[in-house]
């Protein structure tokens, strides 16, 4: 393998790993501030991608501001969806879960049955390479890089500087001791859903933009947000970083050197063999 070919696999290792740590930070989230598995996060995923979709497409509007504008809207829908679906069931995670099952057939088949099932595409507005030594990179693929790296540096800095942000480590850690702090437990997790679910827009739209987008492409990016989750420790935001680089760099790098097939073995075989050793995940708790 060429010099050439091993940087371009490494930067689309990369960037695959800024999406899946994207979807996987919003699991996160949800999972260690509501207290729940979102199932249907992949469903965000794809809503957030067909938002942009219209939005380029149908409206004419710039790819970034679709971007900001679908991040609002699907962080707007995680609040209600917090407040209506999953608030009454705190506290009973197998209903909740039930819940978030029956979410993804109604998303799907709302979508479905607005957009058919056709696959859909748009363009990025990024186009062509940047030559670097001998080297041609995707600018597509180094602006998801740079987006989804940058976003993830604002959300340390959001949960690390911020009195919202010192409140969710709070609950996290202790959702009883935070309570009894006067620490608003629904407010911290409708905020919580917000982030989660604008994220998970954030990554189906970048996405989006190099693939066709398709009412059933939320399937692969909750299998992958949950591999990720699983193999950094669940609840874990270093954690999920730390996974979704593992799988990402994976998924870039093994193709070349082999197949796309082995590629997934491998990635799911690092999880089994690393649970095996430490079941918590690499940065989880006991």
């Amino acid at each position: 393998m060429s010099i050439g070919a091993l940087a371009q696999s490494i930067i689309n290792g990369f960037s695959s790993a800024g999406i899946y740590i994207l979807v996987a930070l919003g699991l996160t989230l949800v999972l260690s501030i509501v207290n729940i598995v979102q199932l249907s996060h992949g469903e965000i995923y794809m809503i957030g991608a067909y938002s942009v979709y219209y939005m380029v497409v149908s409206l004419g509007l710039n790819f970034f501001l679709a971007l900001v504008i679908s991040t609002l809207l699907i962080g707007g829908l995680g609040i209600i969806l917090e407040r209506l679906c999953f608030r009454p069931f705190r506290g009973q995670p197998d209903r909740a879960m039930i819940i978030s099952i029956g979410l993804i057939l109604v998303l799907q088949n709302v979508v479905l049955s607005i957009a058919g099932g056709t696959p859909r595409s748009y363009s990025s507005p990024f186009t062509g390479v940047l030559k670097i030594l001998g080297t041609s990179i995707s600018w597509e693929r180094l602006v998801i890089l740079l987006i989804g790296f940058g976003l993830l540096a604002i959300l340390f800095l959001f949960v690390r500087m911020t009195k919202t942000g010192q409140a969710m480590l709070a609950i996290s850690q202790d959702r009883e001791g935070a309570a009894l702090q006067g620490i608003n437990i629904n407010r911290i997790s409708a905020v919580a859903m917000f982030l989660g679910c604008g994220l998970a827009a954030i990554g189906g739209a970048l996405v989006g933009s190099l693939f066709s987008i398709s009412p059933t492409m939320g399937s692969f990016a909750l299998m992958k947000g949950i591999a990720v989750i699983i193999l950094g420790g669940l609840g874990s935001i270093p954690g999920a970083v730390v996974g979704g680089l593992i799988l990402g760099l994976i998924d870039g790098i093994m193709p070349v050197l082999a197949t796309t097939y082995v590629a997934g073995l491998i990635g799911f075989g690092a999880i089994i063999i690393i649970l095996i050793f430490r079941p918590q995940g690499i940065w989880g708790h006991e």
